[in-house]
């Protein structure tokens, strides 16, 4: 047992209990036992000396600015006191172990060991590729093959045209002949005609396959020394994989019923390979740590610490929850045995007020969507605008809802009580006519007054439903704003979307590239808050029958 890590509180606890359960790790309010210890860490890395890593938070540091995200487990020893564990996600400055924090699960970078041995054998692989690939005989024989081609293919041409004119004269001969000789003569002449035209396309066709050939006698050089590279990164693949497996089979992870399992069993129970860097995350050091040690765990936090990065949002000092897409099936094996928290995502909102109808008529409806509140049914929650709307106008056709706002997000929203009024106002949003003001309190003051951002953006494959901007794959994202107030360090915004991109909004005014003001309450991309304030406040379009104007304008709550 190795208790080395347990770290004593500075700052007095005395008065604050531990929590009933532990904390459910994908959504939570950090109990204050995990804030002090969160503190305590923070002050550790602004006074450190150990080590040096480049948060981006001093000027004239040099190296690769990389910003992190750092975990406190508060724990109880066997003796009854209660301290806690401090890990870091991935490396930092360059190595898995520090004092003063948990070590991995399993150290990949130990100098004799198999992961860095693969590692040279594969690097070794790889030169080998390189200097082949850039090698005289492989790109001689590329050239060589697309010469080759450029000449049998401007020969070919040459003969083909030559075989047209001698075509075009045998018919002018033929012509003339009919014109001139007996019948006798010019059937005879006619048939020598024939011949030299069957003789032109055979020996046509021969020189074709003959300059082929040369095509082909190239490509076979190439392909010779194409199979070889393929070859060899065929053989670089298999030692890859061959790390990878070992790797993943090294992760051995506990839980709090002492039962262990590797990262493919636990990724494979559901139908998943690993990703890469899974296992090296705060959350699974810390726990992993803890059972290891037969420390209790009580509750967890993590933060970031220092320099968001480009494509993501994250915010110097925040607390952030557990990254879904390596962590989920990783901590849902290790929180085995201890009583959390439950998903306060799965769980139904309490939601007792009646949803407001602002405007109805035989053909749709206008209603004000409450914060927190889904518009159409979740995969664990029915209850939403659409179940609703369904149970008030039963007799309505068609799919009633004719656009959404994100369930955090209240406002205005558009109901369509038969199909063809549901056609009409959709058809209205995908051609851009309908105008849309967004009103928002920002958690920053802003400098200037008006402007556009233009962020692509896309989903979070291993975090969802967190979004990424990504030039690259993103979808096309624009929202146009105009400040109202400023007040408090806030800043109260109305936001015009071009575009309807999932949490665009909340991305566009959290990202460092866009406003880099989250939006007060945004718990994925901001501080949770008792609600988030961003509300559809403004909605102008054209009624689905008579083609009116319709304008429909109700303020928020916030």
């Amino acid at each position: 047992m190795n208790t080395d890590n347990f770290i004593r509180f500075k700052s007095s606890i005395e008065g604050i209990l531990p929590p009933e359960k532990f904390t459910f790790p994908f959504y939570y309010d950090p109990h204050p036992l995990s804030v002090i210890a969160a503190q305590e860490l923070q002050e550790y890395l602004k006074t450190q000396k150990d080590w040096e890593h480049n948060f981006g938070l001093e000027e004239g540091q040099t190296g690769l600015i990389i910003g992190k995200m750092f975990g406190v487990l508060v724990v109880e020893n066997q003796q009854g006191e209660i301290g806690y564990l401090c890990a870091f996600s991935g490396k930092l400055a360059d190595s898995n172990e520090h004092a003063h924090f948990v070590p991995p699960v399993f150290d990949m970078l130990t100098k004799d060991g198999f992961f860095n041995a693969g590692m040279r054998d594969l690097n070794a692989k790889t030169d080998i590729i390189n200097t082949f690939e850039a090698s005289d005989e492989l790109n001689e024989a590329r050239a060589l093959l697309l010469s080759i081609t450029k000449e049998v293919e401007n020969s070919i041409e040459e003969r083909r045209l030559a075989k047209v004119e001698a075509k075009r004269l045998r018919k002018i001969r033929r012509i003339e002949a009919q014109e001139t000789l007996p019948t006798d003569e010019f059937n005879e002449f006619n048939t020598q005609l024939v011949r030299e035209s069957l003789q032109a396309k055979y020996e046509f066709a021969e020189f074709v396959k003959s300059e082929k050939s040369k095509i082909d006698q190239a490509k076979h050089s190439l392909k010779i020394l194409e199979d070889r590279l393929v070859a060899l990164k065929r053989e670089r693949k298999a030692t890859s994989g061959k790390i990878q497996q070992q790797l993943f089979e090294s992760y051995q992870f506990l839980n709090a019923q002492s039962e262990q399992k590797n990262l493919l069993d636990i990724f494979s129970e559901e139908g998943k390979q690993p990703p890469s860097g899974a296992g090296e995350c705060a959350a699974p050091k810390l726990l992993h740590y803890a059972y290891l040690n037969k420390l209790k765990p009580l509750c967890m936090a993590e933060f970031w610490w220092g320099s968001s990065p480009a494509s993501e949002i994250r915010k110097h000092g925040f607390f952030y929850p557990a990254c879904r897409g390596k962590c989920e099936p990783i901590l849902g094996h290790m929180l085995k045995g201890l009583d959390v928290d439950p998903n306060p995502i799965i769980a139904p909102p309490k939601l007792n007020k009646e949803i407001e109808i602002i405007y109805e008529d035989d053909q749709m409806a206008v209603i004000n969507k409450p914060h927190d509140f889904l518009s159409v049914p979740g995969k664990t929650i029915e209850d939403c605008v659409h179940k609703r709307m369904k149970e008030k106008y039963p007799s309505a056709e068609g799919p009633l809802i004719v656009h959404r706002l994100d369930m955090a997000t209240s406002g205005i929203l558009l109901i369509a009580k038969t199909k063809e009024a549901h056609k009409q106002l959709q058809k209205q949003f995908i051609e851009k006519s309908v105008k849309k003001r967004y009103v928002a309190l920002l958690d920053g003051e802003l400098k200037g007054k008006s402007g556009m951002i233009d962020l692509p953006l896309r989903i979070d494959l291993d975090d969802r439903p967190r979004q990424l901007v990504c030039y690259e794959y993103g979808k096309s994202a624009q929202t146009k704003y105009e400040v109202v107030e400023i007040k408090n360090g806030q800043t109260r915004i109305h936001f015009y979307p071009l575009t309807g991109r999932t949490h665009q909004l909340r991305m566009h005014a959290a990202h460092k590239m866009g406003l880099n003001a989250p939006i007060i309450g945004d718990d994925l991309y901001g501080k949770k808050a008792n609600r988030l304030c961003l509300h559809a406040e403004r909605i102008e379009f054209a009624h689905p029958k008579s083609r009116r104007p319709m304008v429909f304008q109700i303020e928020p709550d916030f």
